[in-house]
């Protein structure tokens, strides 16, 4: 149990001070204070009767009462004066370490931080679980819509185009292949052309002849400065065909 752990710690912690001040510690006190300055005092005293301030008469019943004032301060053993002193600071020991334990029944969160992350992260994964369910499905309603359409149309085009990107944003890599093809049936376009290549060659783990000959005609069709040019050429390099 984690709280009587802590309790056992903060006895600890304290036990030092409470051997100290229980065994040798001292605290002064008003007693010590008043010790010191009837003993100041006979030193003034001896000083007044050296400086011809103080008769010697005088200077002996002076110091004769500063004496007894001093005996009588005296009477107390130094034993008493130690446990008298100590007794606030061995009370304050005992209430510690029973104020820890209770602060930490009351509202003890000794893994809070590892546990609000824990808490963030599955709240994460559960909006990026929902996100993805909320994907497959406007994905299932696109597939059932572009069914019903007649594939020849611009419109029908544009939307496997739309599922195609869809698919890739949840990694169904086949499922966008297939959706790009039809697109491109339609009406090739080398953009989509090679990224259609390039989808099919990740599916498969290498450069298809599908994926070679949408390369090729990429490569044809497109401007001599599109951005994927080099990119297409090294992969029918890799394929053993001519760019």
């Amino acid at each position: 149990m984690i709280w009587l752990s802590i309790g056992v710690v903060a006895v600890v912690a304290m036990a030092p001070l409470g051997a100290s001040v229980w065994l040798g510690g001292r605290v002064r006190s008003r007693r010590e204070a008043a010790l010191a300055l009837h003993r100041a005092q006979l030193v003034e005293l001896d000083r007044d009767l050296a400086e011809g301030r103080l008769l010697a008469t005088e200077h002996e019943a002076a110091r004769l009462e500063v004496q007894r004032r001093l005996l009588a301060e005296a009477e107390q053993t130094e034993a008493e004066a130690r446990r008298s002193g100590a007794w606030p600071v061995i009370a304050l020991i005992a209430v510690v370490p029973a104020l820890a334990v209770g602060l930490y029944v009351a509202d003890g969160t000794p893994n809070y931080a590892a546990d609000r992350k824990m808490a963030e992260a599955a709240q994460q994964d559960a909006a990026r679980a929902n996100e993805t369910a909320r994907d497959m499905e406007l994905i299932a309603q696109l597939r059932k819509v572009l069914a019903q359409q007649d594939p020849n149309t611009e419109r029908t085009r544009k939307g496997y185009v739309m599922l195609g990107n869809a698919e890739l944003s949840v990694g169904h890599l086949g499922e966008a292949a297939d959706a790009f093809r039809h697109a491109l049936a339609t009406r090739f376009e080398p953009t989509l052309g090679a990224e259609t290549a390039e989808v099919i060659t990740e599916v498969q783990g290498h450069v298809t002849p599908e994926a070679a000959a949408l390369f090729k005609r990429a490569l044809a069709e497109a401007p001599a400065d599109v951005p994927w040019r080099s990119a297409a050429q090294k992969r029918l390099a890799e394929a053993g065909g001519a760019g």
